[in-house]
């Protein structure tokens, strides 16, 4: 009755029975749970301390004038809390990923400072302004802070395989295999691909190594059996509206989450809007910006923080280059032609981490599964100071002048080398729609250790959904990438 390698797999889950999928409670796990009382715990510290400061800092001691602000100071934890709770900053699915968790916060804070404004000028009560300016940004920030720092925490056990959340994979098998491949990549994502259900099961013991237990009509009971949390279900045809809603509905009884991964992968959210039409939510997906005022603003950030870098560093890029020009012949800057926006060339600017004649050796380093991008462990031609200056990326710091002239932003594609774009398929050379960046997301998602392939999806994944914020991120994340070292050579 249930042929192939996984007959018996499929014949227990029958066995076990619908009823079976209904019986489990609701899925929360432990470190979850763990986790939302070290983020309350944090934020009513964070309440605490900061009008306790705002406190002090106002009035410096208890008077009758300050005595209803020290009261105020006592109950404003409390009331952050539950403004917090009402925006709901505690979900468990904004636990440690994206920007929405902080975004919460930033607002409560505007919408508790907007709600005492009003409040005081409908009632016509006199409130101490540097008390409210002090309290509710102090408030505000300090959480964002510890916030930030219990993510950071949470990141670290996830790369020791901790607080792991379990996903059975619906779909095809080559999804599957990305999906895992993903996953494992970048674990503090938190997703672990426990299960596979494919449409045609008996054909696969296991998909990267996960184990295909069943059909797409298993899933549920699939759930249940290897005590995972959550279902994901990706793009394919035989998983339409109504299968899909009816999984929905047998996975509602145990709250395991579900989510449904779009055919168009690398689109964010804030290129999708669902927008419905004769009863239909219907996905629209807008055009990236690529020109226009956005891209107008980005310019001129981009060129004010370059230059107010430059001045910064100076002595720092002084030292630099003596030491270049100390410790090897030759001089301290390197020049290069690369590829700019639109297929425009530029002379890139960067401290010398070679010795000379390094280009004639390139050949004999090359090899034909180098794919485009040519980069090797150890390279012989990279000095010492090199090989610290690449680690920590400050051979890149003159890079700078390319940001202040136009010829590159703080942060986007990588800049290629011309014969590299010559080897680009037609998708590829979407990469060239916007400026090279100083830095971008392969700088913090793994540096000269992704594939060729690797690099081009994160690349075309900038291209495509590029925002201001998204830009303050990756700078904000490349320090620590910096700092690291790791998959710099």
């Amino acid at each position: 009755m249930h042929d192939g390698p996984h007959g018996e797999a499929r014949l227990a889950l029958v066995e076990a029975g619908p009823e079976d999928a209904w019986r489990v409670g609701p899925r929360v796990p432990r470190w979850v749970r763990v986790y939302k009382i070290q983020a309350l715990v944090a934020d009513l510290l964070c309440a605490s301390a900061g009008s306790a400061a705002a406190f002090v800092c106002r009035f410096g001691e208890i008077t009758a004038y300050a005595t209803p602000y020290l009261l105020a100071s006592t109950v404003l934890p409390l009331v952050w809390i539950c403004a917090v709770a009402l925006n709901r900053a505690y979900e468990p699915r904004l636990i440690g990923v994206g920007s929405e968790e902080f975004r919460r916060i930033v607002q409560c804070g505007v919408a508790l400072t907007a709600a005492l404004a009003i409040g005081s000028y409908v009632t016509k009560t006199d409130i101490a302004r540097g008390y409210v300016v002090l309290a509710l940004p102090l408030v505000t920030l300090l959480t964002l802070v510890l916030r930030h720092c219990l993510r950071r925490s949470l990141h670290r056990r996830r790369a020791r395989g901790e607080c792991m959340r379990r996903v059975v994979a619906v779909g095809h098998a080559a999804s599957v295999d990305e999906l895992v491949r993903l996953f494992r990549r970048e674990r503090h994502h938190g997703m672990e691909v426990v299960a596979a259900c494919l449409p045609d099961e008996a054909c696969h013991d296991s998909v990267a190594e996960v184990p295909v237990v069943g059909h797409f009509s298993d899933a549920p009971l699939v759930v249940d059996q290897v005590r995972a949390d959550t279902v994901a279900v990706l793009a394919c045809p035989e998983m339409d509206g109504l299968a899909l809603r009816r999984l929905a509905w047998r996975l509602e009884a145990t709250r395991t989450e579900l989510v449904v991964a779009p055919a168009l992968m690398d689109v964010a959210g804030p290129r999708t809007t669902i927008r419905p039409a004769a009863g239909l939510p219907l996905l629209h997906v807008e055009h990236p910006e690529l020109t226009g005022a956005r891209q107008l603003v980005k310019n001129v950030f981009d060129r004010l923080v370059a230059l107010s870098l430059l001045v910064l560093l100076s002595p720092l890029l002084t030292g630099l280059a003596i030491a270049v020009r100390v410790t090897s012949p030759g001089p301290a800057l390197f020049r290069q032609t690369r590829v700019g926006r639109d297929g425009r060339l530029f002379t890139i600017v960067k401290f010398r981490t070679m010795r000379r004649g390094a280009e004639r050796q390139k050949i004999t380093l090359v090899s034909d599964g180098d794919g485009p991008l040519f980069k090797i462990r150890n390279d012989p031609r990279v000095t010492p100071l090199g090989a610290f200056m690449r680690r920590h990326s400050l051979d890149e710091l003159p890079q700078l002048i390319n940001v202040t002239l136009g010829h590159m932003s703080l942060v986007g594609p990588r800049p290629p080398l011309p014969e590299e774009v010559a080897r680009y398929g037609d998708d590829v050379r979407r990469r060239l729609l916007v400026r090279p960046g100083l830095t971008g997301l392969w700088q913090v998602n793994g540096r000269s250790d992704l594939s060729w392939e690797e690099s081009v999806r994160l690349d075309l994944r900038y291209v495509e959904n590029w925002t201001l914020m998204l830009d303050l991120q990756i700078l904000w994340k490349t320090w620590s990438a910096v700092a690291r070292g790791q998959g710099a050579y």
